[in-house]
């Protein structure tokens, strides 16, 4: 397992942050092992629930993407495509 400097806001909530690493973690399964579109649509939700704006998530996920390389819209676009998603 790699270690990621994940990208978080020191203003959100615990319950903020859980929700928004379950969306990281969401989105390495589906690089390492494969998700659900129902699992990552569920973990997806809660992070647009923390994370308003589209500028906000797009800057979060070019962080979260260059630290793991992992990117949360690729995931999401194949959410858009396939119920079970592995990149």
């Amino acid at each position: 397992m790699m270690d990621y400097n994940y990208p978080l806001d020191y203003t959100w909530s615990t319950k903020d942050i859980i929700d928004v690493m379950s969306l990281y973690n969401a989105v390495e399964k589906a690089y390492e092992e494969g998700i659900s579109k129902t699992d990552f649509l569920n973990a997806y939700r809660k992070f647009k629930n923390v994370v308003g704006t589209k500028s906000e998530e797009k800057q979060i996920d070019k962080e979260f993407q260059d630290d793991s390389e992992d990117s949360i819209y690729e995931v999401f676009k194949a959410s858009q495509e396939n119920d079970w998603i592995k990149l």
